[in-house]
């Protein structure tokens, strides 16, 4: 995580953490694409962020323009490869928590949110911010 701002960024990051129940159909390949389109679409509007996937959930966290932003949103409660769309958390933020990572993936091989969740007996959005930051630094460690 960097603790200065990108060149150019502006004063404020929006940002947004949701969580959806993937279609049971959902493939390992159509998952592959989700992540690939996400990552090439996010990089063009200067979003960043990390999508989850465990136990047929998603848990995805966006970060950028706020206006940008929150029209992916309107177009992603409309995506017909999840459901059940809820917003967690949503604000804005002094910078970004993924800088470096215009679509971040992981899932419960890199590490079980569920499991973290419980034992830190917290689920706000700001733990589920933090895993995410952190499965970060443990898969660095893995490679």
């Amino acid at each position: 995580m960097q603790d200065i701002k990108t060149a150019g960024e502006p004063d404020e990051v929006g940002f947004c953490l949701y969580r959806s129940v993937a279609m049971p159909s959902l493939t390992a390949d159509e998952l592959s694409v989700i992540v690939d389109t996400a990552s090439l679409n996010n990089r063009n509007m200067d979003l960043t962020g990390c999508l989850h996937h465990e136990d047929g959930l998603f848990f995805q966290w966006l970060e950028g323009p706020p206006i940008v932003l929150f029209r992916l949103l309107e177009k992603l409660r409309d995506d017909n490869r999840h459901l059940d769309m809820t917003i967690l958390d949503q604000g804005t933020l002094p910078r970004r928590l993924f800088p470096d990572w215009q679509m971040r993936y992981s899932d419960r091989k890199a590490g079980s949110l569920m499991d973290w969740l419980q034992r830190r007996h917290d689920s706000s959005a700001s733990s589920i911010g933090t895993f995410l930051r952190d499965i970060e630094i443990l898969e660095e460690h893995a490679r």
